[in-house]
């Protein structure tokens, strides 16, 4: 049985990707909050995208210094997600808050969260203003993951060190297990296949064709011997 939704619960279904944490330090205070709205858009050059609202004291602070890193909770993250989602960065210090531990990124001048299985560190390539959010495209230049979770793919071996995926509210998921699907053949097997089964098709027919005229010459043949054949 099929239901109808409010057009602005459609990105309800959308929901269930990987939740990040976004860092981003000015003048010596670090700063973190919850973003689900997150998307890689280029392969080369590397560039994320992540929409949040203008009026979020993070955005103010991406805009002012350009740059930004994504860190990838795991389970052991959940609580100080939803918490850090629920407090402002312009009113309290998160981190002094939380006691979350961190370390210095790479490329960019914030902190790092402990507890994660990735960092991405971006530099702010562009911005656009999208309905009643900021998309803020991101070129990145450092990423990391915790060894044992990622081998050009979330591995899922161990429930620790898979990402925490958010579903809406204050409700969250772990990806269960790694599914592989059989792999298509390559176009040029699809063509030569296709062209032997055509060879295979008109060798058929032609087989069809000469037993036709074989069974119709005995017919033929038949038909003489026999007298059935009508004399001029």
């Amino acid at each position: 049985m099929r239901r109808n939704l409010d057009e602005g619960e459609a990105r309800r279904l959308l929901g269930g990707a990987p939740i990040t944490l976004l860092t981003c330090s000015y003048k010596g205070k670090h700063n973190v909050m919850p973003v689900a709205y997150i998307m890689p858009v280029s392969i080369r050059p590397p560039l994320v995208a992540v929409s949040i609202s203008p009026e979020r004291y993070t955005y103010d602070v991406v805009h002012k210094i350009e740059e930004f890193a994504l860190n990838i909770p795991t389970r052991r993250l959940l609580h100080h997600v939803q918490f850090l989602g629920s407090v402002t960065g312009a009113d309290v210090d998160k981190l002094e808050l939380t006691k979350l531990p961190t370390f210095r990124a790479r490329r960019v001048e914030t902190v790092l969260l402990e507890g994660c299985a990735g960092w991405i560190e971006c530099g702010l390539d562009e911005e656009y203003e999208i309905g009643d959010h900021v998309l803020l495209v991101g070129r990145v230049v450092a990423a990391a993951v915790e060894e044992g979770a990622f081998d050009d793919h979330w591995l899922l071996r161990d429930s620790d060190e898979k990402p925490l995926h958010y579903l809406g509210a204050n409700y969250y998921a772990i990806l269960e297990e790694v599914l592989e699907a059989r792999v298509p053949k390559p176009a040029e097997e699809y063509e030569r296949n296709l062209v032997d089964a055509a060879q295979e098709q008109l060798e058929l027919t032609r087989d069809s064709e000469e037993r036709r005229e074989e069974v119709e010459g005995e017919r033929e043949e038949f038909r003489r011997r026999e007298g059935f054949e009508k004399p001029e």
